[in-house]
C-alpha cells in the first residue's frame, strides 16, 4: 500500500484503529461542535484521544449542510499524527528527517475530486454556494468573533516562482471576503511584499482536507525557500498529484475536500477582530490584515470540512506544532548547525513555541552554549526559553528538566539573555495602547530569549536511587505480582557520574552483604575530639 490517497482513505484507516468516532446526530456549527471536539484535550489522557466526524451538521438558522465536518483527526495523539505519516510512533523523527533529505516534486494532472463542483462568479453570490457549501464552525462559542478556515495556503513568489505553504487563518466576513491572518515575518506575507512591488494582487488558495502529510509540513517552520508540497511528497514516499486551479495561476491538491481560490489586494487592509490563538488566550488586535477576494470555491461532492483544534493547549494544533518543531529543529541543530552529540530535542506543548529543552552528550565547556545559541538562530519568534540538559536527563519530562535546572545550573554564570527577537502573540511584552512601532525591535520593547544551561560543570557523585539490576529485580517482581502498569521516569535507577570514591564503593558492598557493622567499625577508626 502506498500513501493515503485521500482524506477519506486516511479517515476510515483511523476509525479501522479506533481513533475515529462518528457522530451521526445532528450537530450545531454555531454552538456545540467545536465544544465536543474540545472535551478530549481537556479530560483523556493524550493516547486516549480521538478524532471525530460529524455526519450531520447544520448552522444556528437551521440550515442542513450537504457536508460532514471532520476534527482532531490530524494530531489529537502522538500515535493519531504516526498514524497520519504511516508510521510507528518511534520513527516519526527517522521519517521527518528523511522527508527533509529526500523531498519529491509533485505531479500535474488534469482533473481531481477537488474540482468536482465548482463555483464561481455569480455563483458564489448564491445561498449556500462557494463559502457557504462550507459547515465552518464557530472555534469558541461566545468568544469568537468570525469563522474561520485554519488550514494550508499555498502562495508563490512573484519574484522566484517558490511556492510556499503554512497553516494560515481565513477569516470569512462575507460571500467573497476573507481576512488573512499572518504575522509578518511568516513565508506567506514574504510572497504579499513581492507581489506588492511589482503592484500587483497576491493569488492564494486555501486548502481544505488534505491528507495528513501535507497539514505536517505547512505545521513546521522549514526554510525560506523549501517547497513544502516536495516535503510532503518526501514523508509520503511518493508525489503529491496536483491540479491546476481554476481561477489563479496555482496548483492545487487533486484530491483535497474543497479548495478556496482568491487573490489578496496589495492596495488596502481591513481591520480585523478578537480571535482565539494558540497561545491560550484571546487574540485582541485589531490590527489590519490582508483582505483576500475569493474568486472560485472548489469542492468535492459532499466534502468534509476539517476543523482542527487550536487556542488552549493542548491542543490539536500544539502537538502538530511540538512534533514538527522537535524534527526539524534537531535536523538544524545538529546538521545545519552542525552540533555534534544531540541527543534529542523537546519543545513542550504546554508552552507551545516558548519552551525547548535540548538533550545532549556533553564534549567540552562551551558545548551547551553553542547548541543554546544554534537553535535560537533558526526563527525570531519561536523560543523564549531554551534550556540545555545532559544525556541523563529526560527532556520531555518536566520533573526531571527542573531536578536539572535546581541542581546543575547557577543563574549568575550559566544564563544569558539575547535580545532581537519578534514578539509575535506574546502578551506578556504588550501593554494596552501599544502599537505596532512600540513593539518592534530594537526601538520599542521588542522580546528576548534565556539561554540556560543546565548541564553538569564538573563531576558529581552517584544518582541517589537502588543501581539498576536491584531496580531490575524490583520490577521483575512487580510485573510477577500483577502490579498496576508503570511509566518510569528518568533516572528511575542509581548511576555514577565521575566521582565516587573508592571507599564508598567498599562501603556499599559491605552493606549488601549484611556487613553494616564493619562500615561502623571503620568510622569509629576516623573518631576526632570535640
Amino acid at each position: 500500500m502506498g500513501y493515503y490517497k485521500d482524506l477519506r482513505e486516511y479517515l476510515a484507516f483511523l476509525e479501522e484503529h479506533r481513533k475515529l468516532v462518528r457522530i451521526k446526530r445532528n450537530i450545531v456549527k454555531e454552538t456545540e461542535l467545536s465544544a465536543i471536539a474540545r472535551l478530549p484535550f481537556r479530560g483523556l489522557a493524550e493516547e486516549d484521544r480521538m478524532g471525530f466526524l460529524f455526519e450531520s451538521v447544520s448552522d444556528v438558522k437551521g440550515h442542513k449542510y450537504d457536508a460532514e465536518v471532520a476534527a482532531g483527526i490530524y494530531a489529537s495523539s502522538l500515535d493519531i499524527y504516526a498514524m497520519g505519516m504511516m508510521c510507528e510512533t518511534p520513527k516519526i523523527r527517522e521519517k521527518w528527517a528523511k522527508a527533509q533529505a529526500e523531498p519529491i516534486q509533485p505531479i500535474m494532472v488534469s482533473s481531481g475530486p477537488v474540482q468536482e463542483i465548482v463555483y464561481q462568479g455569480e455563483d458564489l453570490l448564491k445561498d449556500g454556494h462557494g463559502l457557504e457549501a462550507l459547515p465552518i464552525p464557530v472555534e469558541l462559542p461566545g468568544f469568537s468573533g468570525q469563522i474561520r478556515t485554519s488550514t494550508q495556503m499555498i502562495s508563490k513568489d512573484m519574484d522566484t516562482n517558490i511556492r510556499n505553504c503554512g497553516n494560515y487563518s481565513a477569516h470569512v466576513f462575507g460571500k467573497t471576503k476573507i481576512l488573512w491572518e499572518i504575522q509578518r515575518v511568516n513565508h506567506g506575507f514574504y510572497h504579499w511584499k513581492s507581489a506588492k512591488d511589482k503592484g500587483k494582487s497576491l493569488p492564494v488558495a486555501f486548502v481544505v482536507g488534505a491528507t495528513p502529510n501535507l497539514t505536517y509540513v505547512a505545521s513546521a517552520k522549514l526554510p525560506v525557500g523549501v517547497d513544502e508540497i516536495d516535503v510532503a511528497g518526501g514523508m509520503a514516499g511518493e508525489p503529491m498529484e496536483l491540479v491546476k486551479c481554476k481561477t489563479v495561476d496555482l496548483e492545487v491538491p487533486a484530491h483535497a475536500e474543497a479548495v478556496i481560490e482568491g487573490l489578496v489586494s496589495t492596495e488596502y487592509w481591513d481591520p480585523g477582530n478578537a480571535f482565539g490563538e494558540y497561545t491560550g488566550y484571546m487574540a485582541l488586535e485589531v490590527h489590519h490584515r490582508p483582505v483576500v477576494e475569493v474568486t472560485c470555491v472548489t469542492t468535492r461532492k459532499r466534502p468534509i470540512f476539517t476543523h482542527i483544534v487550536s487556542q488552549m493547549p493542548p491542543s490539536e494544533s500544539s502537538m502538530l506544532r511540538r512534533v514538527s518543531s522537535d524534527s526539524v529543529f534537531f535536523n538544524f541543530i545538529k546538521n545545519q548547525c552542525n552540533v555534534p552529540g544531540i541527543i534529542d530535542v523537546a519543545w513542550h506543548e504546554i508552552s507551545q513555541a516558548m519552551w525547548c529543552v535540548i538533550s545532549l552528550k556533553k564534549l567540552h565547556p562551551a558545548h551547551s552554549m553553542q547548541a543554546l545559541m544554534g537553535a535560537a538562530t533558526y526563527d525570531p519568534r519561536w523560543g523564549k526559553v531554551f534550556i540545555a540538559v545532559d544525556d541523563d536527563i529526560d527532556p520531555r519530562d518536566m520533573d526531571s528538566v527542573i531536578w536539572a535546572i535546581g541542581w546543575r545550573m547557577q543563574p549568575h554564570r550559566d544564563v544569558k539573555i539575547i535580545r532581537g527577537r519578534v514578539p509575535g502573540l506574546d502578551l506578556s511584552v504588550f501593554k494596552e495602547g501599544y502599537t505596532e512601532a512600540d513593539k518592534a525591535y530594537p526601538d520599542g520593547e521588542g522580546s528576548s530569549a534565556m539561554l540556560m544551561d543546565a548541564t553538569r560543570k564538573s563531576e558529581y557523585p552517584p544518582i541517589s536511587l537502588p543501581k539498576k539490576e536491584y531496580m531490575d529485580r524490583a520490577l521483575q517482581i512487580w510485573e510477577e505480582e500483577k502490579l498496576p502498569s508503570l511509566k518510569l521516569k528518568v533516572p528511575w535507577f542509581g548511576y555514577e557520574l565521575g566521582t565516587w570514591p573508592e571507599v564508598c564503593k567498599q562501603d556499599a558492598e559491605l552493606v549488601l552483604k549484611g556487613e553494616h557493622y564493619k562500615v561502623g567499625e571503620r568510622l569509629e577508626k576516623e573518631r576526632k575530639p570535640v
